[in-house]
């Protein structure tokens, strides 16, 4: 990769905001450490949410109106969004980043091409960071590790997966995704990415979902109007809340400022179904 151009996609006060939307004053030198640092500081502060699908906001797949969503916006995003935004954010502090094309399992089933981007990341060894697939790693993955990865999210492995080339990553021993090892450019994810974002037949259709990790180990999650706090060892709290409060809820707990409530779907998700988290 050209130094040059990882470079060239943030001006060095669009990268000073990013850092302070994600609370980190000094990112440092393009170290382990470092990129782990960044990784938890965004998932805590940037919500994994689909709420432009149901806001009637297009998903436009371009690095600089990515970042802006993130950071003038303050809003958050899906796996597109998410990796897509912080992939600029690392390139513009010198690290080299690679976009991976992944397939997401549902129990047995894989999901299409490109239905998840998640992202490489080259130091001494090459290092997979994901801040868009909701509750996941909270540090980067090993990519070249065959042997149990401890996370403080659980136990992740990567191994040899399918008839090819691809690699499984498995968190508890439960089959995540299925990941492409090739690199892709942004432009590549655009069609799934339009399915995800306008097809019925899309998870993300079946209502709006909002969520943050808690410090203490838990989630909080706003799905709908129903206000679901998961405990560390998987308790859950849930309060359905009325208009004025679920709006509420989007500025307390995501920092997210809305004039109005994303729509209800069409065909609600059955009770206890979680909107799928890529």
């Amino acid at each position: 990769m050209d130094h040059e151009k990882a470079h060239e996609g943030l001006t060095p006060a669009v990268r000073a905001a990013y850092l302070e939307r994600i609370g980190v004053a000094d990112p440092g030198a393009p170290t382990e450490a470092n990129l782990a640092r960044l990784q938890w500081a965004h998932l805590r502060a940037v919500p994994f949410e689909n709420l432009s699908i149901h806001l009637g906001e297009p998903v436009v797949l371009d690095p600089a109106a990515l970042v802006a969503k993130v950071v003038d916006r303050r809003r958050g995003g899906f796996c597109y969004e998410l990796n897509g935004a912080f992939a600029e954010l690392l390139r513009s502090l010198g690290y080299r980043v690679s976009l991976l094309a992944a397939r997401v399992f549902d129990r047995e089933r894989l999901g299409p091409p490109f239905d998840h981007l998640a992202l490489r990341v080259d130091l001494a060894e090459p290092w997979l960071v994901d801040v868009g697939f909701g509750r996941f790693s909270h540090q980067p993955l090993r990519l070249d590790e065959r042997g149990e990865q401890a996370d403080p999210q659980g136990v992740f492995t990567i191994v040899p997966g399918g008839p090819y080339w691809e690699l499984d990553v498995l968190m508890d021993g439960a089959p995540q995704y299925r990941l492409d090892p090739r690199p892709y450019p942004l432009a590549d994810f655009g069609p799934t990415c339009w399915w995800q974002s306008t097809s019925p037949q899309s998870p993300f259709a079946k209502g709006a979902t909002c969520t943050l990790p808690t410090g203490d180990g838990g989630r909080i999650t706003l799905s709908g109007h129903r206000l679901i706090r998961t405990a560390p060892d998987g308790t859950r709290d849930e309060r359905r809340l009325t208009d004025a409060e679920a709006l509420a809820a989007y500025r307390e707990h995501f920092g997210i400022v809305l004039d109005r409530l994303p729509a209800q779907p069409t065909v609600p998700a059955q009770a206890g179904e979680a909107v799928a988290v890529v």
